[in-house]
């Protein structure tokens, strides 16, 4: 990696592959499958080589288009769906990949079910349910979840939770209560549709730290989880794992200093690591990242504290004299929201050589 021009994606495959056997053997022993969201990567590499040719969740249609591509044919798109994106999803239906799509209202139900009845297709749909007030979603309770599902008809294929406020619990007890919410509700809304006479055949679940968090998943049947193939700070900052788990980092060059205000200059800037301050509401606040060594060894003390287009600034966060590092040292910088980091990139260098691509756009 030392003729690869800064910044630029670094992967250590040794990580990847542990964090991935971790909630692999996690999910095995309470029972239930995982259907990986592939948001984090966007890669078929890195989804072959911790989840081939399994079960996926997709942030966008363009991510769903490129894994059936590469011979995925079980694809949730668990965004809610836009009418004006019922033809896209309807191509890869006919393309022979069971495309879920993803609603929480009615409006939405009733243009699923009027674009497939025109079409003579069956459109798979989940109903989302708010589990935490995080974002999306109809209450298990609400009288409307019923409603949705009669609209649907033949198209329920039943129901999805995600609990999003669990980024924002701190402690084991707090994360096991997120998770054990999560699928105490998603399991309410199923027995209230069925309870009302529509199938729910499926009880869809996850986040991150939840799917780690999780004791009793009774009831559910698979877990989504995608951020914890590379983690983050802003995992490690909830305890989900250590900055030794993070398998995504940013190479990137010292390439001035200002020593009057105990700053070192990298060619890194957001426009590599992003604009992401996840951790600033977390008891420690990374910055915009820390810093380690060439060879993925933290600098103690180290942090990214500053960003612009295309400059990193990095100081100290005590204030003491930052570390003697010559203009052209190369450095690595730990992201505080893999996601987001990795979005900057179109192709990530593994530790060792070789290079992987990721697919980018909507």
């Amino acid at each position: 990696m030392t003729t690869v021009d800064t910044p630029f994606a670094v992967l250590d495959t040794d990580r990847l592959d542990r964090n991935a056997a971790r909630l692999r053997d996690h999910l095995a022993a309470l029972g239930v499958p995982l259907r990986l969201h592939v948001k984090t990567s966007k890669s078929v590499e890195v989804a072959q080589r911790v989840h081939a040719g399994g079960p996926i969740t997709v942030s966008t249609l363009a991510e769903a288009e490129h894994f059936a591509d590469a011979g995925y044919r079980d694809i949730l798109y668990a965004v809610g769906i836009a009418p004006h994106k019922l033809p896209r999803a309807a191509e890869l239906l006919r393309r022979g990949v069971r495309l879920t799509v993803l609603l929480d209202s009615l409006a939405q139900a009733e243009a699923v079910t009027s674009f497939a009845r025109k079409e003579n297709l069956r459109v798979p749909a989940l109903i989302e349910i708010d589990c935490d007030g995080h974002r999306g979603g109809v209450a298990a309770t609400d009288p409307a979840l019923p409603e949705i599902g009669r609209a649907l008809g033949d198209h329920l294929a039943g129901v999805l939770t995600h609990a999003g406020e669990s980024y924002f619990d701190y402690t084991p007890k707090a994360l096991h209560q997120a998770a054990q919410n999560e699928r105490d509700t998603a399991v309410a809304a199923a027995t209230a549709l069925r309870a009302a006479g529509l199938p729910c055949e499926i009880v869809s679940v996850g986040s991150t730290p939840t799917a780690h968090a999780a004791t009793d998943l009774t009831g559910v049947t698979e877990v989504r989880a995608g951020n914890y193939v590379f983690f983050d700070l802003v995992m490690a900052g909830i305890g989900v794992c250590t900055t030794d788990d993070l398998a995504l980092t940013v190479a990137v060059t010292v390439i001035g200093h200002q020593r009057d205000r105990n700053w070192v200059i990298t060619d890194g800037g957001w426009m590599a690591t992003s604009r992401d301050r996840g951790t600033q509401a977390q008891a420690v606040d990374q910055g915009y990242g820390l810093v380690a060594d060439a060879g993925g060894t933290l600098i103690p003390g180290l942090v990214m504290t500053g960003a612009s287009q295309e400059h990193g600034v990095l100081s100290t966060r005590d204030g003491a004299p930052v570390p003697d590092l010559p203009i052209g040292t190369r450095l690595r910088i730990l992201p505080n929201h893999a996601c987001a980091t990795a979005a900057q990139h179109d192709r990530y260098h593994l530790v060792g050589g070789e290079v992987w691509s990721r697919h980018r756009g909507w």
